[in-house]
């Protein structure tokens, strides 16, 4: 909005120019989103005590855990509405990809949301089914892969990272990895959302990484110099990460251990989703596995798990997802989440990395 209100004075007054550089409406749009979490914060906490939307804790759940009866849950609005509002402000209106994520990231919030009303106000701790869930996340997913596979000049390749030359065309099943990356990586960042700060934490280090990813593909001279995909448009994604980035740190602000609000579904499942249509829209799919790892474990985990218990009668973790399993071995919460916040960065690197060894 922003973009396109200043922007044109620059007829007039050569300071304007400033909005036209991503980098510039990035830094503000991180900004505007971490000063709206930081000052609603409180205001929200004190909203969701008042209406006792409070989360539900997993009976079979470690007994520390018990401690965390009655902490507000939900928060994630608060950082949605951080996020989409610092986005609206300083993106540009017109760009294709940025509603597309916009829009992925509201349906799967609405998704989110409904799941959270029905655990915490009708009382059911279970949320919607996982068939309920999975059939709405491929719906939304579908929808982003038709939406790309049908954009004109859009790369339906795989990059394959450490691979230079190695760019297998996927053709119409574009469309079906498109719907399976979706959904797996919302619901791989809603099953770590288990401890205060981990999953946020984690989202920061994956969303600083794809803001780098999505200004490098936007920049034809980057993109070729590093002899990646260039992808007309994608710069603009930048401002969404920065957007992202400023509402986490914010949210993170109450969310560090000990948490006074956690995030619920609301918005684990959003910006997993999120994040996911960004790495198709930079052509950087597969390096989301590895950025990810974190968040790839966790689900993996609970993969493990079910199968394991549901084939041989037996557990292979002491309880799913593995953040739990650390818990219970006797690790205090923060240790593990800082620990897996140290692997990530280190993934973050390894993934970066990829722009060079191939």
């Amino acid at each position: 909005m922003l973009f396109h209100l200043l922007y044109p004075l620059e007829k007039y007054y050569f300071l304007f120019n400033v909005f036209h550089y991503i980098t510039f409406r990035t830094i503000y749009a991180t900004v505007t989103a971490l000063f709206l979490s930081l000052v609603f914060g409180s205001f929200a906490i004190r909203t969701l005590k008042h209406y006792q939307i409070n989360e539900c804790i997993r009976e079979d759940g470690p007994e520390t855990h018990n401690a965390k009866k009655g902490t507000p849950t939900m928060g994630g609005i608060l950082i949605l509405g951080s996020l989409l509002t610092a986005t609206l402000l300083w993106v540009d209106l017109e760009n294709s990809y940025i509603w597309l994520v916009i829009f992925t990231t509201v349906s799967l919030g609405i998704l989110g949301l409904i799941d959270d009303y029905t655990k915490v106000i009708k009382k059911d701790p279970k949320g919607l089914t996982v068939k309920e869930k999975l059939f709405y996340q491929t719906i939304i997913g579908l929808t982003v892969g038709l939406f790309l596979y049908f954009q004109k000049d859009f790369p339906t390749t795989l990059a394959i990272p450490f691979f230079k030359n190695v760019n297998p065309d996927l053709g119409i099943f574009y469309i079906l990895f498109a719907t399976v990356l979706i959904v797996g990586s919302s619901n791989a960042v809603n099953l770590s959302d288990g401890l205060d700060g981990l999953a946020i934490g984690l989202i920061l280090i994956v969303t600083t990484t794809y803001m780098l990813f999505s200004y490098i593909t936007g920049h034809i001279k980057i993109a070729q110099y590093l002899q990646i995909s260039y992808i007309a448009g994608s710069g603009e994604l930048s401002i969404f990460c920065g957007a992202l980035i400023g509402a986490g740190l914010g949210f993170l602000w109450y969310n560090a251990y000990p948490a006074q609000i956690f995030m619920g579904d609301v918005s684990s499942l959003a910006l997993g989703g999120s994040l996911g249509c960004i790495a198709l829209i930079t052509n950087h799919e597969i390096v989301l596995s590895i950025v990810g790892g974190i968040f790839v474990i966790e689900a993996l985990s609970v993969i493990g798990q079910v199968l394991s218990f549901k084939t041989r009668k037996k557990r292979i973790l002491l309880m799913a997802p593995i953040h739990h399993h650390f818990e219970l071995k006797g690790l205090k919460e923060p240790k593990i989440v800082v620990r897996f916040w140290i692997v990530g960065v280190l993934l973050a690197l390894l993934a970066i990395s990829t722009l060079k060894l191939r």
